[in-house]
């Protein structure tokens, strides 16, 4: 089974929005039960990983994912991606079957 990939771009912006953080912080992906679709993705910054965190580097940049949330996106990408109606991380997850128009939930 395929890891967590991490696009050049996320990796680019994790490190500029890291900086003033602790050395080590990085971007926390989790999956939670809820949105319109059944899981949706928490994307938020994080000082360091958890103890059984699964850890993905890049260019220096960090992506920490727990382990209940792993399988979930085992083969998935995290981009960065500036689109006209904004600017934000996107997760890739070959996993979802389908996904609401908002791009943050989905179903397995």
């Amino acid at each position: 089974m395929a890891g967590i990939a991490l696009s050049a771009t996320a990796a680019d912006r994790i490190k500029a929005v890291v900086a003033t953080e602790p050395p080590g912080a990085g971007l926390r992906v989790a999956v939670e039960g809820g949105g319109c679709s059944g899981f949706q993705y928490d994307i938020a910054v994080a000082a360091f990983p958890g103890p059984d965190d699964h850890i993905v580097e890049r260019d220096g940049a960090r992506l920490f994912v727990d382990p209940v949330s792993l399988p979930f996106l085992l083969g998935s990408e995290v981009d960065w991606v500036d689109e006209l109606i904004g600017a934000s991380f996107k997760v890739r997850n070959p996993n979802a079957k389908s996904s609401c128009g908002c791009g943050v939930s989905f179903s397995i």
